[in-house]
């Protein structure tokens, strides 16, 4: 069974929700007791591992984890919104990436 080895937030820093991507990755990544790479602008990356549009170009940020073989698994793609306020749930965004890095360790 793999492991996750270390956790990569691609990201963009004038995106509105930027820290709470970035405080999520952190909270993540402490909590698994793993690394944290952050990078920015790096659309092949996300491209190349991660979830992209009709045309195949990607949007920033997304959440992956590498794991200790080698693989690339996208965690998160997309910042929950609570639907009752329609404001950013940072509560729901760490339960899915739990539940999703939960799905990538068991299989």
């Amino acid at each position: 069974m793999a492991r996750i080895a270390k956790l990569v937030l691609d990201t963009i820093k004038h995106h509105p929700l930027h820290k709470m991507w970035l405080n999520l990755a952190k909270s993540l990544a402490e909590e698994l007791g793993v690394e944290l790479e952050v990078k920015e602008e790096d659309y092949v990356y996300a491209i190349d591992h991660g979830d992209t549009d009709e045309l195949g170009m990607a949007w920033l940020p997304q959440l992956f984890a590498v794991l200790d073989n080698g693989e690339v698994k996208l965690v998160l793609s997309q910042f929950p919104f609570d639907p009752k306020t329609t404001k950013p749930d940072p509560q729901a965004a760490l339960e899915e990436a739990r539940r999703k890095i939960k799905e990538i360790l068991e299989s």
